[in-house]
């Protein structure tokens, strides 16, 4: 995959002249909250009018509820304008499903763990330790449901009915987002939304992906869509393309060990409801 930058551009943004050309949007990893870098550099890419199309790579279990919101809404605004082809990894699941929908097409490998449709909204209890060691801690609250839920005090059956309500609502805007994009019945969706994961052999002939293939079968068929040569560049874009060299070796460092990029990304940016996938 091409990865250096064309004459006239430079990471961040592009100037001067060019080539049509295709981009390409790494996502990878647990969705943050603040998705704001990708969202700029879909929104540059969508209003560059040497740029023919996206293809976008997904590597992600989802994360974030609103880093998903905001990251789809960006890619269906850019999939409105221009064609974008999706080509899922090993895991594009949850929150990684639904930056995924609005593409015109999705490749995913045989192995690739999608779906899991649902949201997670999870609150430790630590009161039964804090009575054992003799820890009492008061809260003062303007309202019943403002200290709910407490790390310090267990649920109310009042809290965790409105709590219930608010993971409701989120899990009802998913089941909409991946009914339209997917043109499905909600019904339908519903029925697949129970938060399991399907195979991409599985998740073809149940209408969540259309085709099974690689990085190289989804650039193909971008490059047909959009009517451009074999040879057509591919430039990268996003913070994968402005990283510097040191970053670089952290993250090679981070991939290489079991958790250490979802618990730093999470214990981050993760505050609120997610949708994710857990094994």
């Amino acid at each position: 995959m091409p990865a250096s930058w064309p004459s006239g551009v430079r990471p961040g943004g592009w100037t001067g002249h060019q080539a049509p050309h295709l981009v390409h949007l790494k996502v990878q990893g647990v969705i943050g909250a603040d998705e704001h870098e990708n969202v700029e550099a879909l929104n540059r890419a969508r209003d560059d009018a040497a740029v023919r199309g996206l293809l976008l790579e997904v590597n992600s279990p989802g994360g974030a509820v609103t880093g998903g919101e905001v990251l789809h809404d960006a890619v269906a605004a850019f999939a409105r304008r221009k064609p974008v082809v999706v080509s899922m990894g090993s895991v594009a699941a949850s929150a990684g499903y639904m930056v995924s929908t609005p593409a015109s097409r999705i490749f995913a490998n045989r192995s690739t763990l999608t779906g899991s449709i649902g949201v997670i909204l999870e609150s430790p209890d630590v009161s039964p330790l804090l009575d054992r060691v003799g820890v009492r801690v008061d809260q003062l609250v303007s309202g019943p449901m403002k200290g709910q839920p407490s790390v310090v005090k267990p649920l109310s059956p009042e809290g965790r009915a409105m709590l219930q309500g608010v993971v409701s609502d989120l899990y009802d805007f998913f089941v909409t987002v991946v009914a339209q994009d997917r043109h499905m019945p909600a019904g339908r969706v519903r029925e697949l939304a129970d938060g399991r994961p399907f195979t991409g052999q599985q998740a073809l002939p149940l209408g969540l992906v259309d085709e099974i293939g690689n990085m190289d079968d989804a650039r193909k068929w971008l490059v047909k869509k959009t009517i451009l040569p074999d040879d057509a560049k591919v430039t990268d874009i996003g913070p994968a393309a402005t990283r510097t060299r040191w970053q670089r070796l952290l993250s090679g460092i981070l991939s290489v060990v079991p958790g250490a990029e979802f618990v730093l990304k999470e214990s981050s940016a993760l505050d609120g409801a997610v949708a994710i996938w857990k094994l």
